[in-house]
């Protein structure tokens, strides 16, 4: 399955979530727990006759299981590793190949660049606070720091044992499209040219997102603003962006940061989201449109 293709997919199942949280996200904040749970027991009998007490045994390990944990950790990586579940994990995975927000640090070009530690050193003490890029920076020793660095590098070795077992998608994967059809679908049939301008809000963008966080920035951009206008029945207008809005309230934060709200009901408003332009486009992408787009966007350096 091509990358667009299982994107396409999944989108169009976290759409009309995405939708309820883009509104209703103010008064939602239960926490989804996916639980993982496997067992298996394996019974061996004796040829002499009478009862037999079963023996459980655990599956074998499968060749991607034991390639992904690694091998076993030196007594320095091994302080690095809990160093990293408590203060780093969270952002790029336990298992330092990518989270929610964090990038797949095994395949980092800073981190395979760095010979001796220092890079990646100055980075967790210095933080990253450029552009879209944002990583607290962390007080450690230089013996913890050589710790983690040490880590990180066991994670590298262990990711480049996996063969095939990889979890995310490559940058070169998503570099298939025709960049002269990118810009003629960005300037035509995208209709991209009537919000977004190659050397004015996107200017830059292929140094700030990479890979699949460019094309899923692309495809549905995660924390775009929704301005509302709200005509009051006096027929005075205020306008601010959207903080909340379902069947009975609407809500802005106005330009003085002053939350304000009124029953749905009562008043008239209008509401400006560009998000549902990029919702509206998605049944509309053909695979070579998303391709194409990607290659043109590749080159806003």
């Amino acid at each position: 399955m091509k990358a667009s293709s299982f994107v396409k997919s999944f989108l169009r199942v976290a759409f009309p979530i995405a939708a309820v949280l883009l509104f209703a996200g103010p008064l939602i904040q239960a926490p989804v727990r996916e639980v993982f749970a496997a067992a298996s027991v394996q019974a061996s009998s004796s040829a002499q006759p009478g009862p037999q007490t079963a023996k459980t045994e655990p599956p074998p390990p499968s060749v991607a299981a034991t390639a992904r944990k690694g091998p076993e950790l030196s007594p320095e990586a091994a302080a690095g590793a809990a160093l990293f579940q408590q203060n780093c994990s969270f952002c790029h995975g336990r298992d330092a190949m990518g989270g929610e927000t964090g990038p797949d640090l095994t395949r980092s070009k800073l981190v395979l660049a760095d010979r001796d530690g220092s890079t990646i050193s100055a980075v967790v003490r210095e933080g990253r606070m450029n552009g879209d890029k944002r990583m607290p920076a962390f007080q450690l020793s230089d013996p913890q720091l050589a710790s983690l660095v040490a880590f990180i590098r066991a994670r590298v070795v262990a990711a480049r044992a996996m063969h095939g077992g990889r979890s995310g998608v490559d940058v070169a994967d998503l570099q298939t499209g025709n960049v002269q059809s990118g810009i003629d679908y960005f300037n035509g049939a995208g209709g991209c040219i009537k919000c977004h301008s190659p050397s004015g809000d996107l200017a830059g963008i292929a140094n700030r997102y990479q890979g699949l966080q460019l094309e899923e920035r692309m495809l549905y951009p995660r924390g775009a603003k929704s301005t509302v206008t709200v005509t009051l029945p006096s027929g005075n207008k205020i306008t601010g962006t959207l903080a909340f809005l379902n069947e009975f309230t609407v809500a802005l934060t106005d330009a003085s940061g002053t939350y304000k709200s009124w029953p749905a009901g009562a008043v008239k408003f209008k509401l400006d989201s560009p998000v549902l332009a990029h919702v509206d486009l998605f049944s509309k992408y053909t695979d070579d449109d998303i391709h194409n787009l990607m290659a043109y966007l590749q080159t806003l350096r």
